[in-house]
């Protein structure tokens, strides 16, 4: 499917599974929605922390649309699942569409994903498990602290891909060209050094295939946020669901070897 059948397959119900592995060439993004009153301080956690949290693009208060991003594209329907988070609920609520909760004053936030660089390794005729399983990726919550601005701060959140070593060499180059989609990993190896304890109880997404020898492979991921909208604790906040992202009309390789290309293209 193309980016935009994609889309409208998502905002019909008809397609409710992780986007990794489709609408392959395809930029996709993770997901920030927070109130105009936070966007600032938002922008500028961002900016401290480009690796977790690339930005690709940034909306209008209460517009729904960034036609940077894509035509025919609205925010609150074209993702499979969003989290909304509440100051005054614990945890979130998960939900298939935002038309109840859109409010306003709200500004949506779009951040490079790590989906995006997978065609290039796949390309280079290198295995990822979890695509052939039809599966989503594992991220874990690491001890890597980020640095803050206004009231958001938090650890970092690094998805996991497992390889033999030279396919590990080879990824790790093919991943640092995409700079918008968090570039190169941030750690190889000992899951303990970042403070991972199990490699078979992610955080988040689904447990990960690992054969004898392979080596661990951590990149920086958009989830990220996440932890720190927590911290932050706005009156409401909107992610999306781990591992449903929104699929953009910019190619890949606008997030290629600089962050000229893509962030020409946003608003």
């Amino acid at each position: 499917m193309s980016p935009e059948d994609l889309r409208r397959a998502i905002r019909a119900g008809d397609f409710r599974s992780p986007t990794s592995g489709y609408a392959e060439g395809a930029l996709q993004g993770n997901l920030a929605i927070l109130p105009n009153a936070l966007a600032g301080d938002f922008l500028r956690y961002c900016q401290r922390n480009p690796k977790p949290c690339p930005v690709i693009g940034i909306s209008e208060p209460g517009d729904p649309r960034i036609p940077a991003l894509g035509r025919d594209l609205d925010i609150r329907t074209d993702i499979g699942a969003y989290r909304v988070f509440k100051a005054d609920q614990e945890g979130f609520a998960r939900v298939s569409d935002l038309e109840e909760v859109w409010r306003d004053d709200l500004v949506s936030f779009v951040l490079g994903c790590s989906f995006s660089f997978e065609a290039a390794i796949l390309r280079a005729g290198i295995p990822l498990p979890h695509i052939a399983r039809k599966q989503n990726v594992a991220m874990y919550i690491t001890s890597i602290q980020t640095e803050p601005a206004g009231p958001f701060s938090g650890p970092m959140v690094v998805s996991m891909r497992a390889f033999k070593a030279a396919d590990a060499i080879q990824a790790v180059l093919l991943s640092d060209r995409y700079r918008l989609a968090h570039g190169a990993p941030v750690h190889i190896g000992d899951p303990a050094q970042i403070g991972i304890a199990d490699l078979m109880s992610p955080d988040f997404g689904e447990v990960p295939t690992l054969e004898p020898g392979d080596i661990p492979v951590f990149w920086a991921c958009g989830v990220t946020p996440q932890m720190a909208i927590r911290a932050a604790r706005p009156d409401l906040a909107i992610t999306h669901e781990p591992g449903h992202m929104l699929v953009t009309d910019l190619s890949a390789d606008a997030a290629e070897f600089s962050l000229g290309g893509a962030r020409q293209s946003s608003t």
